[in-house]
């Protein structure tokens, strides 16, 4: 962008309202299960606690992932309180050190224009901006990548002083150290697979000289090191299980019941990359394209994207989010591309946004068709203006960066502020049926029956969001759920067999030990089929929460 990329007062300026709708949305909605429930009640514990070694989710040892997010969300409860925007915190935060790492390391190795224009596309993808805001450990693993990555282009590209060479790959290092603290060994087993094929597809041999590896272990192993010899020590049962179970078996089997099939992330992409699809194809034929002798920093891009990509499309575990550290790779091709973008390609780009947003308001009305339950009908029909609100914008946004086409940066600049909205609209508006997956509407029922002795139990369910808000851990019930490793480490902290949770409940109802529970509804119609006494205090479709004390 000729002009705006170099006015510091528009940069500023444009940064600052993205800021502001960036942190905003981080409390404006309930937590939804599961992982955003998850995590913030992790985070609670470990405060609640003291323990800052030792992770556990509803006072049960709990060892799938290293501890950096919940330390960072701990800390901000600390300083802050509960609640949703102290939860989702470190995910608002590492989307912005993304977005930042991509512009700053566009800048430095591409030019200016390029730091600018990567910023937008990766703020402005569906998929990078939705994830922002949402309590999962994705974001903080691909921020941390992210930074990885760029530390590496930095530092390695051909005009970079010994200075630049040196800090850049600290900062790759410190980032995949970082990386293995969010998720494990994937943070550091990606990026040196890529660097493996970049070296074989580049044939820049001499790139191994030039990762300054001696201090970068240090500082790697300074940093990942002190956690997993600490957590070790306290939980000698604690490498078989991360180290087995959570990595080889996660990805070579489907132990975790997450399989799809080989083109699972193909759609997630392309939904992912919306505004930006119409240069998708282009900004990878980047990578594809570049020759040259030396460091080759487009095609380092393109063996990032597409080895990750590759990477999880062969895996026996798949979620949605999986892809994520692959965007701000695309987001620098695009922008590489978009110094020599077309007309004709900004007309294809602006068409099918606004394509997508015509079918977006055409199909927005029949969105309470997606559920036959009476119940849900209101909660996925108060999302009909929101998604027809996000529709419009997009389909607007179409409109005018085809009118602005022969006017790269004003073209540019719509389509990534029509995306980032429409994308903020979807998510804002999916707040009532979020409220209703979390049970957060029952929580004041609940509440007005607690006392601090209060016991409570999870009866063959698990909930993820309602220990954080009732701010109580809970006992499970013939249902181990995704603790089930660390109940047969501590065994007496649930009831694996429901007939014993019925003898207790039966003989202490209407005493003084006051007890809650909470159970789906057709084990609530098979309890009261054998006559266990119970009182209603609060239910919805999907639960029913029960107390052991009579009427008063």
């Amino acid at each position: 962008m000729t002009d705006l990329y170099k006015s510091r007062a528009f940069v500023w300026t444009l940064a600052l309202l993205f800021c502001i709708i960036w942190f905003y949305a981080l409390d404006a909605r309930i937590l939804v299960p599961t992982d955003e429930g998850r995590y913030a009640e992790m985070a609670r514990e470990m405060v609640a606690t003291g323990d800052w070694v030792t992770t556990r989710l509803n006072g049960i040892k709990y060892f799938e992932k290293p501890p950096l997010q919940v330390w960072v969300t701990a800390l901000t409860f600390e300083l802050f309180g509960l609640g949703e925007w102290q939860a989702r915190f470190w995910t608002g935060l590492c989307g912005l050190i993304g977005i930042a790492a991509v512009a700053c390391t566009g800048r430095k190795v591409f030019g200016g224009r390029v730091g600018f224009d990567a910023a937008l596309v990766l703020a402005s993808s569906l998929l990078w901006a939705m994830l922002g805001h949402i309590n999962t450990l994705d974001m903080g693993l691909s921020a941390m990548m992210t930074l990885a990555l760029c530390g590496l282009l930095v530092a390695q590209h051909n005009d970079a002083s010994r200075a630049e060479q040196r800090n850049g790959m600290l900062v790759c290092w410190a980032g995949m150290a970082l990386a293995v603290m969010s998720k494990g060994l994937i943070g550091v087993v990606l990026p040196g697979a890529v660097l493996f094929i970049y070296t074989f597809v580049s044939r820049d041999w001499m790139i191994w000289k030039r990762l300054h590896a001696g201090w970068g272990l240090v500082v790697f192993f300074v940093i990942t090191t002190p956690w997993f010899v600490l957590v070790s020590l306290d939980n000698p049962e604690f490498l078989q299980f991360f180290f087995i179970h959570e990595h080889f078996q996660r990805f070579f089997s489907k132990i975790h019941h997450r399989a799809g099939p080989l083109y699972y992330f193909v759609p997630l992409l392309l939904l992912g990359m919306v505004p930006w699809l119409g240069m998708l194809a282009q900004g990878l034929w980047q990578g594809v394209r570049q020759r040259g002798s030396g460091f080759q920093p487009e095609k380092m891009l393109l063996v990032w994207a597409a080895f990750i990509f590759f990477f999880f499309s062969v895996s026996s575990s798949k979620l949605p989010s999986y892809i994520l550290p692959i965007f701000p790779a695309i987001a620098l091709l695009i922008g590489c591309y978009l110094r020599h973008v077309t007309q004709r390609v900004l007309a294809i780009n602006g068409g099918i946004l606004l394509l997508i947003g015509l079918i977006g308001l055409a199909l927005a009305h029949r969105i309470p068709q997606l559920t036959d339950s009476a119940f849900e009908i209101p909660l996925y029909t108060a999302y009909v203006p929101w998604v027809a609100a996000g529709a419009a914008i997009a389909a607007v946004g179409g409109v005018l960066a085809l009118l602005a086409r022969r006017h790269t940066e004003r073209s540019v600049l719509i389509i990534a502020i029509a995306g980032f909205l429409a994308g903020q609209c979807l998510m804002l508006g999916h707040d009532p049926l979020g409220r209703f997956a979390a049970g957060i509407d029952l929580v004041p029922a609940v509440s007005a029956e607690m006392t601090p002795q209060t016991h409570m139990y999870l009866v063959n369910r698990y909930e993820q969001a309602l220990p954080f808000y009732l701010e109580r851990t809970m006992t499970l019930v013939a249902h181990p759920d995704e603790m089930e490793f660390g109940l047969s480490q501590q065994p007496e902290l649930w009831i694996p067999e429901l007939s014993v949770f019925i003898a207790q409940w039966t003989s202490r109802y209407g005493t003084s030990a006051r007890e809650i529970a909470i159970m789906q509804p057709d084990t609530y119609r098979d309890l009261k089929q054998k006559n266990v006494p119970m009182r209603v205090i609060a239910s919805d479709p999907r639960r029913v929460i029960v107390s052991n004390q009579p009427q008063p």
